[in-house]
């Protein structure tokens, strides 16, 4: 079930993805697609803390991936620097992907083949300065799961909100 969200400030960005990060179960994959500044490291943020994870969360752009441990450990992967698929394939994804932690992604356009077949797909939109879209696409019978409780969770934290909005 697809669904969006229209967030009006960075903190709200922030809460949902603290929202998100306290849904997550050991092997979650979350891709996020979006434009520079579209708030992909803020929606990241956000699921550390919802997460458990007290570090300050950065960008991995020029490392590729950085470690967050906490109750779960938190892998996020920015593949930006990315120009082929087999350089994607060469950091070892799939051991990412199916360990232990939650995976969150970066710029996943750049190696979809290189992506496991079920995942929690975000597209983030500037919608004005401080307005993110956030569109959720769950891909497989998990994704559908986390995807109904998200919606769920944050209907019940903003109830009755024009925020929501039906994909």
């Amino acid at each position: 079930m697809t669904f969006r969200v229209v967030t009006r400030t960075p903190e709200e960005t922030d809460r949902l993805g603290q929202t998100l990060g306290g849904l997550l179960r050991a092997g979650d994959v979350l891709l996020l697609q979006g434009q520079l500044g579209a708030g992909k490291t803020l929606l990241t943020q956000g699921i550390a803390k919802g997460m458990g994870i007290s570090d300050h969360v950065t960008s991995p752009t020029f490392i590729l991936a950085n470690q967050y441990d906490g109750p779960l450990t938190l892998y996020h992967i920015d593949l930006y620097r990315i120009e082929a698929t087999a350089e994607a394939i060469d950091l070892g994804l799939d051991d990412y992907f199916f360990g232990e932690g939650v995976c969150v992604v970066e710029w996943p356009e750049r190696a979809m083949s290189a992506m496991p077949l079920e995942y929690l797909h975000v597209i983030l939109e500037h919608v004005d300065e401080n307005e993110r879209s956030l569109t959720f696409h769950p891909k497989g019978p998990r994704y559908e799961e986390l995807s109904a409780e998200l919606e769920s969770a944050w209907r019940s934290s903003n109830q009755d909100s024009p925020r929501r909005r039906p994909a």
